[in-house]
């Protein structure tokens, strides 16, 4: 397992050019970029962010949803197409920067509650696996609360239409939504590549890996009994700590837990 940190949890604190050499410093294996607008979702800003990479192996990259996510699902023939663009240019920039996953949200659960074809749906996914296939990048669909994958056993519904799928297992987004983690880890298992970790206190408030109530020892062992070959990222909100030493000391928290295995 390697580990490291997303620059969403340096959102509007650096821009990702900036965050990256701060990332680098404090030691992280591997990192996830958030590609924040349109702007960055390109092959040249992506050279820019190869550049500054340092030491870092770039893991993953993952999308503002809204974005354009939604519309890579839809019936509409230029909300589609333009989707299709874009994504298309964010699976380049991903293979620029030797990026193997993209994490991915999907659709928006707005008023179809957990409605979905699930058949319909996996010809959408397909369609962007094959494209991502080329660039040698992974489709990896996380669990969020308010997107598509928000329930457990969601997944055991979409495979079968789309084998080569893979996942994004996200401890706090699995809470929100009312799951435990594991449920979600038991179904992904084997297409298992990114996992996003952040602690909470008693209260609910997200904090930095290691400052609050949850077992991360246990996850470890948890992610060792599936065979986890993949990336543990910290993932949390800009106002989840106040200085870049305890994300350090956060990070450094959970490589020394997975040394000790």
């Amino acid at each position: 397992m390697n580990v490291g940190i997303s620059t969403a949890s340096l959102f509007n604190r650096a821009f990702n050019e900036d965050a990256l050499p701060i990332i680098d410093r404090m030691g992280a294996d591997v990192v996830e970029i958030f590609l924040e607008s349109f702007c960055e979702y390109t092959v040249e800003f992506a050279t820019l962010l190869k550049s500054r990479l340092g030491n870092l192996k770039v893991h993953s990259v993952h999308t503002v949803n809204t974005n354009y996510e939604p519309q890579l699902f839809s019936s509409n023939p230029r909300s589609y197409n333009d989707a299709i663009e874009t994504f298309e240019s964010v699976i380049k920039a991903a293979n620029i920067l030797n990026a193997k996953n993209n994490t991915f949200h999907g659709r928006i659960r707005i008023k179809t509650g957990r409605y979905d074809n699930y058949e319909d749906t996996g010809k959408f996914f397909n369609i962007l696996i094959d494209k991502a296939e080329v660039y040698g990048v992974n489709v990896c669909l996380e669990n969020v609360h308010w997107a598509m994958y928000n329930y457990a056993g969601y997944l055991k519904e979409i495979k079968p239409y789309s084998p080569k799928l893979k996942t994004c297992l996200d401890i706090k987004q699995a809470r929100l939504s009312g799951y435990d983690y594991r449920e979600y880890l038991k179904e992904m298992a084997d297409s298992l590549q990114t996992v996003h970790i952040s602690d909470y206190n008693s209260d609910g408030k997200i904090l930095l890996p290691g400052k609050g109530i949850f077992d991360f020892e246990k996850l470890i062992g948890e992610l060792n009994q599936v065979n986890f070959n993949g990336a543990i990222i910290i993932e949390v909100y800009n106002n989840s700590y106040d200085s870049y030493e305890e994300l350090a000391t956060s990070l450094e928290y959970i490589k020394n837990l997975v040394k000790r295995g």
